[in-house]
């Protein structure tokens, strides 16, 4: 009885590593943020593990049953649509959930979207701060303006409709001439990563409408 925590391909398929096939091939269920996204991936490895649904609408329902299933002796996976589970993504609920019940939870390693755009950004990676996605709304301005002043380097998850507001946004915060980098379609055929200012770049995305998901590493403050 045990959680295995399974990362899937960013982009390419290619990217899948055997033991994450091996496990999915073995365990009982599969927790799916999107069945149908992941039935594409579980028929192209041929997995034929039963899937259940588990993302960020129904996670508060489903944990306690999960947990259940897996104190009766069954083994569970937990994979998202992409990337590693829980990292902007559905999963620290159930992960917690777990190791309050004494389950033995195992994350095997893999693709994470951030990773290859930090290292690909050029930007000091010594130290750096994942934010994930910004607040849409409320305490987004907040957010902005606590981070003004943060020294490492900041990476965040963003939205191809929202980048162009984003970049201009911490560029009036941030200052425009902060250096940054945009990368999208990880891992896939149109990967494209793009360094500048961020005022550079909110020009060039305003004219190069941006498609795909979108990892934004912003250079740390500088006194």
């Amino acid at each position: 009885m045990k959680l295995y925590v399974v990362p899937t391909p960013v982009g390419n398929l290619e990217d899948m590593t055997f033991r994450a096939i091996r496990v999915l091939k073995e365990v009982d269920l599969i927790l799916a943020e999107d069945t149908r996204t992941s039935g594409f991936l579980l028929k192209h490895f041929e997995i034929k593990t039963p899937m259940q649904s588990h993302h960020k609408f129904n996670e508060h329902k489903t944990v306690e049953n999960v947990v259940q299933r897996i104190k009766n002796g069954q083994t569970v996976a937990l994979i998202s649509d992409a990337g590693t589970p829980a990292i902007s993504d559905p999963g620290f609920l159930v992960v917690r959930e777990c190791i309050e019940n004494g389950i033995d939870i195992e994350c095997l390693p893999g693709a994470t979207a951030f990773v290859p755009a930090l290292v690909t950004s050029g930007l000091p990676n010594d130290r750096f701060s994942f934010e994930g996605f910004l607040p849409q709304k409320k305490g987004r301005q907040t957010k902005m303006n606590d981070l003004a002043t943060e020294k490492r380097t900041m990476i965040f998850y963003e939205s191809p409709f929202r980048l162009v507001k984003t970049l201009t946004q911490l560029g009036e915060v941030f200052g425009k001439d902060r250096n940054a980098s945009v990368s999208r379609e990880i891992s896939k055929f149109f990967e494209e990563t793009k360094r500048g200012t961020l005022h550079e770049l909110m020009e060039y995305f305003t004219a190069n409408n941006p498609k795909g998901e979108i990892v934004l590493i912003v250079a740390g403050f500088e006194y």
